[in-house]
């Protein structure tokens, strides 16, 4: 899975944002505000990874356990295929 694109990360005053560039602007209207692992999880997203890919690259890059890992990782996905902001492999 993948950030679809025209969507950016950019930190601005501090806070991680999520904005639409180019044609994606014109159907995204505002930002998403996203916490660092949010961030963390996004840039990996952004070169393509999957689910197993994801839970690997936090549980090295964090202090948390398998299972509350996969259940944040499944929650930000969420919230992102709500948003229209992730596209699948075929």
């Amino acid at each position: 899975m993948k950030i679809k694109e025209g969507y950016i990360l950019r930190q601005v005053a501090g806070n991680n944002i999520v904005i639409a560039v180019g044609d994606a602007a014109v159907d995204f209207n505002g930002l998403i505000t996203i916490n660092s692992a949010g961030a963390f999880l996004w840039n990996r997203l952004t070169e393509g990874a999957t689910e197993e890919e994801l839970l690997d690259a936090m549980l090295a890059e964090y202090d948390v356990d398998r299972d509350t890992a996969k259940k944040d990782i499944d929650e930000f996905l969420e919230k992102l295929q709500k948003a229209d902001l992730i596209v699948y492999d075929a």
